[in-house]
């Protein structure tokens, strides 16, 4: 096996946050997770990824990004419409990509951005428009025939719009377009894709979405496969002060600071397990 890796979750600009503050949290404790071999992003993890492999910020900087005024992001809202058709589907479908198919045939809500504007929305979340030298994998569901993508550095594709595919959320932002092809959320085939650390010895799951069910396989079920294949494996999900936070609208940019915040919070309740993992100890009694 291989040694470390960090896995971020999808969850909306509150999961931006959430994650950030997590992270920043931890390292504040004494762990770093930007130390990982290997970082996997979906969706809003694909965002705090790209962020985190940079090296331009330190995790203080990124933080701080997340409280600030969030000018440039638009609102947009996942509606009870939105989401019966997201219930609807997954207990409809056999396979993830069967679900993700029926996902791809939702158009964006009437008034939302066209790919371009959206692009330009996620190229301003990024610090570099450049893929890092270290690892960083970005997932993102084929619009076509719903099977799981993960781009990576020598794939061509550039980070933004790797990215902004990861984050096209079906029914709220206009797929992507890259290779030729077109791409929506990452997140559509499971919430975290913590199955694409297989083969890592140590791994930290941050989710801030920890749903599963039917044929979504939920984080802690990915975890648990790892485990049973020798990995040790740490899941972080939001908490009820968390969950709290992020309010009815995971897509609500004016909910990402409080998220962050949040995040910070919860970090010392995680601290002791991620560093034993992270270090290779074990918790005190």
């Amino acid at each position: 096996m291989t040694d470390t890796a960090l896995v971020l979750g999808a969850g909306g600009l509150t999961g931006v946050g959430w994650e950030i503050g997590i992270l920043y949290g931890l390292a504040e404790a004494g762990t770093d997770l930007s130390t990982a071999d290997l970082v996997i992003g979906s969706s809003a993890g694909a965002v705090v990824g790209a962020q985190l492999t940079s090296g331009l910020l330190t995790l203080s900087e990124l933080y701080e990004r997340q409280l600030a005024d969030p000018r440039g992001e638009i609102v947009s809202h996942l509606g009870a419409a939105t989401l019966l058709r997201f219930v609807q589907a997954a207990l409809t479908s056999r396979t993830p990509e069967a679900y993700a198919q029926k996902l791809a045939r939702m158009r964006p809500a009437a008034g939302g951005q066209d790919e371009a504007a959206r692009r330009e929305v996620i190229a301003r979340r990024l610090v570099s428009h450049e893929w890092p030298a270290r690892p960083l994998r970005v997932t993102a569901v084929d619009a076509v025939t719903g099977e799981l993508r993960v781009f990576e550095k020598d794939n061509g594709v550039p980070v933004v719009d790797a990215v902004a595919a990861s984050c096209a959320v079906p029914g709220v932002w206009p797929a992507v377009t890259a290779e030729g092809r077109k791409w929506i959320d990452g997140g559509v085939h499971s919430c975290a894709n913590a199955q694409l650390a297989a083969g890592y010895a140590r791994v930290v799951v941050i989710a801030p979405n920890a749903a599963g069910g039917g044929v979504l396989v939920s984080p802690r079920r990915q975890a648990a496969r790892l485990a049973a294949e020798g990995a040790r494996v740490e899941v972080i999900t939001p908490d009820a002060a968390a969950r709290k936070a992020f309010g009815r609208n995971v897509l609500d940019p004016a909910r990402r600071a409080p998220a962050a915040r949040a995040g910070l919070a919860q970090a010392s309740a995680h601290a002791e397990a991620v560093a034993a993992l992270w270090t290779g100890g074990t918790m005190k009694a």
